[in-house]
């Protein structure tokens, strides 16, 4: 990837190979379906979706994998799922060459959008 900072999603995405690209959007699209009062922006050099205000998750590509944050760790409900892919502290990894666990991913973000609205009504 280029060492400019993007500045949109679809700019930091093209910053990737063709395959890498394909399995960016698909999160991406993934991200969209399961959280769509969510928006699309760039934090920390990289894509993020916020809801009221508030960051929701984040993907990233990298060399042989893509990463979602944060990843609910500790959570007992996910841990069989995630244990499957390598994970750390916030993050999981879904290897490039594989097929993305579609379910795993909707599971993260409906989860970060439950945490999201408590916070907002803790506020």
């Amino acid at each position: 990837m280029a060492t400019k900072k993007p500045s949109s999603i679809d700019e930091y995405i093209a910053g990737f190979p063709k395959e890498t690209q394909e399995v960016l959007g698909h999160i991406r699209t993934i991200i969209k379906k399961a959280a769509p009062a969510a928006e699309e922006t760039i934090s920390y050099a990289m894509p993020a979706f916020t809801l009221n205000k508030t960051y929701l998750v984040y993907f990233g590509g990298y060399k042989n994998h893509i990463s979602l944050y944060p990843a609910p760790g500790g959570n007992e409900a996910f841990e069989k799922e995630i244990a499957a892919y390598r994970s750390g502290k916030g993050t999981v990894q879904f290897p490039l060459g594989k097929v993305l666990p579609i379910d795993l991913i909707t599971k993260i973000v409906n989860y970060r959008i439950k945490e999201n609205s408590k916070q907002q009504k803790s506020r």
